[in-house]
């Protein structure tokens, strides 16, 4: 099963906390702005979960 996983990127401060947590989603670029992977397999799930809990800005989510 694939998860779609959707960043405001209005919201985004780009503080990479979500790097942290599910660093195969997740990266900064070389300009430090954050860049993401539209979709995950379901066994990245939890990952992703804990990414939310820690983006400061609530800019992450997934779209079921």
């Amino acid at each position: 099963m694939t998860i779609k996983i959707d960043v405001d990127m209005t919201k985004c401060q780009h503080y990479g906390q979500c790097v942290f947590e599910a660093p195969d989603i997740f990266r900064l670029n070389s300009d430090d702005k954050l860049e993401y992977t539209a979709e995950a397999d379901d066994s990245e799930r939890a990952n992703i979960e804990a990414a939310i809990d820690v983006c400061p800005m609530q800019a992450i989510r997934i779209v079921e």
